[in-house]
């Protein structure tokens, strides 16, 4: 694993977004166009949506746009500083959503609850794979059988990376005033998610490459 530019180590993904959380929220205003489109299918799959969980949820930009789609929907983070930032943005969008503090990979939520979810930029900060798997596990135990959700990764098929099998790295997040932060990562290869998914509780309906990140849309095994 490389080190950051401060000399630093891995620090813990809650201490490090509740560090950032702030100025990241700044440089996540608008979901991202692959996430549009799985809620537009959803929409159409299910007529409205009905429940719904944004799972790593950041400063909440996909739960608003669950919520603007009629979900009753639920933003999950482990980084208290981001849900306050979700909170504040739902203040001041005018949208609904509950919100938890909860690692992914051990949700505090009943089972068999929400027919779409998203999960996006998001495993690939749980370690060590048994973790991310884990979170896999507990997005299909939390989904209905009929449920649905979009998974996505970085990958090594993005531009900045030269590497063809999956690897962890730390990647700097520079504040204002030129101070970087260091983040985990790990950067999985196509192969390497599809072998997750498939360890998981979860079948893969379809799975794409887009910008350099892997997606894959999922469902529980029946």
């Amino acid at each position: 694993m490389k080190e950051g530019t401060d000399g630093t180590a891995d620090r813990s993904v809650r201490e490090t977004y509740d560090h950032i959380a702030e100025h990241f929220a700044t440089t996540r205003e608008y979901p991202w166009p692959e996430v549009r489109s799985f809620v537009a299918a959803e929409v159409d799959r299910l007529g409205e949506l009905d429940n719904a969980i944004d799972l790593g949820c950041g400063n909440g930009r996909h739960t608003q746009l669950l919520a603007e789609n009629g979900a009753s929907v639920v933003g999950a983070d482990v980084s208290h500083g981001l849900l306050k930032e979700g909170q504040k943005r739902a203040s001041e969008r005018e949208f609904i959503a509950r919100w938890v503090c909860a690692d992914a990979s051990r949700l505090p939520l009943r089972s068999d609850q929400f027919t779409t979810g998203v999960y996006v930029a998001t495993i690939h900060h749980l370690r060590p794979r048994s973790a991310r798997i884990a979170s896999l596990d507990e997005l299909a135990r939390v989904l209905t059988t009929d449920g649905q959700a979009l998974v996505s990764t970085w990958s090594t098929e993005h531009d900045r990376f030269d590497e063809t099998e999956g690897f962890d790295t730390l990647v700097d997040w520079t504040l204002p005033g030129g101070r970087t932060v260091p983040r985990y990562y790990h950067i999985y290869d196509p192969d390497e998610f599809q072998s997750d998914l498939d360890k998981s509780a979860l079948d893969t309906v379809k799975m794409e490459i887009s910008s350099g990140n892997c997606y894959a849309v999922v469902e529980p095994q029946l």
